[in-house]
């Protein structure tokens, strides 16, 4: 895979699975913007992809 590729599969992961998220919106309004963004990169499974696909852009080479 080539980080363009990549790029495409983040964006539209975070637009079909986190810009209308449920959790995300009623964690920021109990815990704060960080205490929603730490649950979506250590518990929620779509942030498990999303690291993922960050890992594996990491590894491609320009």
């Amino acid at each position: 895979m080539n980080k363009t590729t990549i790029m495409g599969e983040i964006d539209e992961i975070l637009v079909t699975y986190c810009e209308d998220c449920f959790l995300k919106k009623q964690l920021s309004k109990e815990k704060g913007k960080t205490g929603a963004h730490r649950f979506c990169i250590k518990i929620c499974t779509i942030g498990e992809q999303l690291r993922f696909l960050g890992q594996e852009m990491n590894k491609v080479k320009k």
